[in-house]
């Protein structure tokens, strides 16, 4: 894991689409603002493993097995 320190509407690219700023620190709480392609979906992790926010589990699992198939590296889907 890449751990990276940032100030007020600093921010970071991954790739050459995705870029994160932070917008606003507030005591304990930080709000970042994300710009990534459509087909890039972006879920609050907390989502990823509530049962009640079943669709946005679903995206993130279909767009994770289209990114591995795209890549080739695809070898299980258990590995998902």
């Amino acid at each position: 894991m890449l751990v990276l320190s940032r100030k007020l509407l600093e921010g970071i690219v991954i790739g050459s689409d995705i870029r994160i700023t932070v917008v606003k620190v507030d005591r304990n709480h930080v709000r970042l603002g994300i710009e990534a392609p459509d087909d890039v979906v972006v879920v609050r992790e907390e989502l990823l493993h509530d049962s009640e926010h079943k669709e946005a589990r679903e995206a993130w699992d279909s767009s994770e097995i289209e990114a591995l198939h795209d890549s080739g590296s695809m070898n299980r889907l258990d590995d998902v």
